[in-house]
């Protein structure tokens, strides 16, 4: 398993999306890269890049995210990851996955028909969205899409989405490591080589994205992210589809 130039333009062009939106990095990254390479070693290769990379978006956005989101979720992350390293074992998950999306491009479908997204949520529907981060970033390393349609309605400001999105990544994969880890998923020298030649094409990425995106306008903003949403909930349910053919 050797990283070329397929491997560091895929890394760099998911991460500058990420510099842009505040997701869809592993999304673009984890398809591409599994053309070549066991998606048993993409999964835990894309959520090691994603800690440092989201880590530098946050830093670059500090005082537009928003901090309160991520506590009241992690218990419920925690409880997702570890039915993720089980539900692992036995499935794929893909009817999981293809509902998932559905429930994506349905939440980017509302934001760019203009009707109200942010709503006040019960806390009941907290402890399900965290469930299904824990899941989705531990099996797949996509949970990006089912972060992004919580924060959307959650919050308002679409960058204050942009800027806290990152922030839950640093903690969806940090949670998802640990249980990766524990499975002995983290145990392939090749893995961290990769990393090691990787990282700074992905953090490069980000912050081109990042330069971009502070001359994007509010009213572009807002449906760029939506858009990318509903394209992200295409292509899990895409992903889906095609495990379940196969």
């Amino acid at each position: 398993m050797e990283a070329g130039l397929y491997q560091f333009a895929v890394v760099f062009v998911g991460n500058f999306v990420l510099g842009i939106a505040g997701f869809g990095s592993a999304l673009i990254i984890v398809p591409l890269l599994a053309w070549d390479w066991p998606l048993a070693v993409v999964v835990p290769l894309v959520l090691l890049v994603d800690v440092p990379a989201a880590v530098l978006h946050t830093g670059l956005n500090f005082r537009q995210v928003v901090w309160r989101e991520l506590p009241p979720l992690l218990p419920s992350v925690i409880f997702g990851a570890l039915a993720g390293i089980v539900l692992m074992r036995i499935t794929q998950g893909d009817g999981l996955l293809f509902c998932l999306g559905f429930y994506v491009i349905f939440i980017g479908w509302r934001g760019l028909k203009g009707a109200p997204v942010a709503v006040q949520l019960r806390p009941s529907m907290r402890h399900l969205a965290g469930f299904l981060m824990g899941l989705v970033e531990t099996m797949f390393g996509t949970a990006g899409p089912v972060v992004m349609s919580w924060l959307a309605q959650r919050l308002a400001d679409p960058f204050s989405i942009r800027a806290t999105m990152p922030m839950t990544i640093i903690g969806l994969s940090s949670i998802a490591l640990c249980m990766v880890g524990v499975a002995g998923g983290l145990n392939d020298v090749a893995l961290w080589k990769c990393l090691i030649l990787l990282l700074p094409f992905a953090l490069a990425g980000v912050w081109l994205g990042h330069q971009l995106a502070l001359r994007i306008q509010a009213a572009f903003l807002k449906p760029f992210i939506y858009s990318f949403l509903c394209l992200s909930g295409l292509v899990l349910c895409a992903r889906s589809l095609r495990g379940i053919a196969f």
